[in-house]
């Protein structure tokens, strides 16, 4: 799982080193796109949990033809609703870039690299979706290699679109949305092949309207919370990047170099909150709550300790990290700074992470909704804003941590009492059996 994720971390973080060789105005233009393309990104994540776990019910349960017809249905649904959101993005990009306070020097960077990129945003959709299926199938090594190939095809293909060699001509930061897009293409071929023709996961064939709403509705019960808590993100992230413009296009660099790098340097904590719920919901299945209770806190524990050395470890090599993503001096700085300070939230930041996904497993998505929309617009943005006015860039930077405590307290107490709940609830039902 960790390898997979490094891989599909990679392509934004090949794209923003390859990028910031071009200049700080095109590498501030990147950084705008992530809130925009970490959207449709966050979808594509839901759709695939609630993918997962529908068809996981199914196959376990020896009916492998619902199975498909769900499969089939997933990719159905998230090419529908991927690619109507691409395309509303796609009209919007002139007023929803403005918003978030790009330049006009920045927005024809912004404009050359989204054109391509919501067309390959369409291409994401298979591989990720599929992907769920293979996992729902107990096969989470082929989706791994497939995300390792996509990842590997787009940082050969970088520096070749991006300055260009032979006949190939430079075409600059949209090199880097084509490079993307053929990538996810491939993979996205490569899916369908596998799922229709080796593996037979899904039908060689589409939908009809009464089976694609069927499929829909189930799919979407699940996928929808989780897809709706993951776009969140983007959503509070958009905010602060405009409001990180504010102190100039170096700041937006650095925001955009952090929030990548952020993804890497967190990539444990994502892997495992993705590996901890099947455990939490086969043993809240079983009524072993003591065994979720001592799984929650050991994950909780161990991601304390790991991303504190990893804080260690950034703050020890910030000043070449800085040196590698960017050019001008003032830039280094900033990203230094960054460096400095915000990875020691990370920890924290990992704990309502652990928490979200500990509630989905048990089959509390709107709890999970409701915990990310506290963290993000109770504490996160509102303290983040107030660290700006109060200290500048450095109180923003500061407040971000401040957030995440505050939040990872209450996420931390909220599954605590969600837990001891759920444990009276199961002694009284053994009690009404035993009478």
């Amino acid at each position: 799982m960790i390898l997979g994720m490094v891989m599909l971390m990679t392509f934004g973080l090949v794209d923003t080193f390859f990028v910031s060789l071009l200049g700080t105005e095109e590498l501030a233009a990147i950084s705008f796109t992530f809130p925009v393309t970490f959207t449709l990104i966050s979808l594509n994540i839901g759709l695939g949990i609630g993918a997962s776990a529908t068809i996981a019910r199914y196959l376990g349960s020896g009916k492998a033809h619902l199975a498909k017809e769900f499969g089939t249905g997933a990719l159905m649904l998230s090419l529908l609703l991927v690619g109507s959101l691409a395309l509303i993005g796609f009209i919007t990009i002139e007023p929803v870039f403005r918003l978030l306070g790009a330049t006009d020097g920045q927005m024809v960077h912004i404009r050359d690299y989204m054109h391509i990129w919501y067309l390959a945003g369409v291409f994401l959709a298979f591989p990720m979706v599929g992907n769920a299926v293979l996992r729902a199938a107990g096969d989470t090594k082929t989706p791994s290699i497939i995300m390792a190939a996509g990842g590997l095809i787009n940082a050969l293909l970088d520096p070749l679109l991006i300055f260009g060699w032979g006949p190939i001509p430079a075409l600059g930061i949209q090199g880097a949305a084509i490079a993307t897009m053929i990538a996810w293409g491939s993979g996205c071929a490569y899916i369908l092949y596998l799922l229709v023709h080796k593996r037979q996961l899904i039908l060689p064939r589409l939908l009809t309207l009464d089976e694609f709403r069927l499929t829909s509705a189930s799919i979407l019960k699940i996928g929808l919370p989780a897809a709706g808590a993951n776009m969140l993100t983007p959503i509070a992230n958009g905010i602060l990047t405009a409001i990180v413009a504010t102190y100039g296009a170096e700041a937006v660099a650095t925001w955009g170099v952090g929030n990548r790098l952020e993804s890497i340097a967190s990539i444990v904590i994502l892997a495992l909150s993705m590996s901890l719920p099947p455990f939490i919901s086969q043993n809240y299945g079983a009524g072993n709550l003591q065994r979720v209770r001592q799984a929650y806190r050991l994950c909780i524990s161990f991601v304390l300790v790991w991303q504190l050395l990893v804080f260690a470890l950034l703050w020890l090599a910030s000043p070449y990290i800085a040196m590698a993503f960017a050019e001008e001096q003032e830039v280094a700085e900033l990203i230094q700074l960054f460096l400095l300070i915000v990875p020691l939230g990370y920890g924290l930041q990992g704990v309502i992470i652990l928490t979200n996904s500990s509630f989905n497993a048990l089959h509390r998505p709107m709890s999970a909704l409701w915990l990310s929309i506290l963290r993000l617009f109770v504490f996160f943005v509102p303290v983040s804003y107030l660290g700006s006015l109060l200290f500048g860039l450095t109180g923003m930077f500061w407040a971000g941590i401040l957030a995440n405590l505050m939040t990872a307290s209450v996420a931390f107490l909220w599954f605590r009492r969600r837990l001891a709940f759920e444990q009276q609830l199961h002694d009284q039902q053994i009690q009404a059996e035993a009478q």
